[in-house]
């Protein structure tokens, strides 16, 4: 699986996957699963670069003196909306409001879909951010914390 990184609006970011073939009904199945539980993770403010007591405890957890007043102090790092997942032909695409998550989220979301490839769907391509000029965009999804123009 090819992974590129194209011009990334984190407020109006889109996700593209183009697989080898067009995805039927239960490999899209899991590739929406795949991304709603990413999603929701990230709703929830998982994505924290900025607390990560764990993995900076390496390789000894045991017994890990977790500081929760530092967890406390450290700033939200929250996905803000997702839209629909949409399919046309071997394109799979997907809006998102990344909000102030951290890159974190897209390393996580990486990962993720490179197991998804080797395991169950492949997918040739990921592409985050940009446009797709095989599959225009008509109108971005509504974006309920804009403000401008209402």
């Amino acid at each position: 699986m090819e992974v590129r990184f194209r011009d990334v609006d984190p407020f109006n970011c889109w996700i593209w996957l183009r697989f080898s073939q067009p995805p039927g009904g239960d490999e899209r199945g899991y590739v929406e699963t795949a991304l709603d539980s990413w999603f929701f993770l990230a709703k929830l403010g998982g994505f924290n670069a900025e607390c990560l007591q764990a993995h900076e405890g390496a390789a000894d957890l045991s017994w890990l003196n977790y500081d929760s007043e530092d967890a406390e102090r450290s700033l939200p790092a929250l996905m803000h909306n997702m839209g629909p997942m949409e399919y046309l032909e071997d394109w799979g695409r997907c809006w998102m409001d990344l909000g102030t998550s951290d890159a974190l989220a897209l390393d996580v979301l990486i990962n993720s879909l490179r197991q998804l490839n080797n395991d169950v769907v492949e997918i040739e391509e990921l592409v985050i951010g940009g446009l797709n000029e095989d599959w225009p965009i008509e109108e971005e999804p509504e974006n309920p914390y804009d403000t401008n123009g209402r």
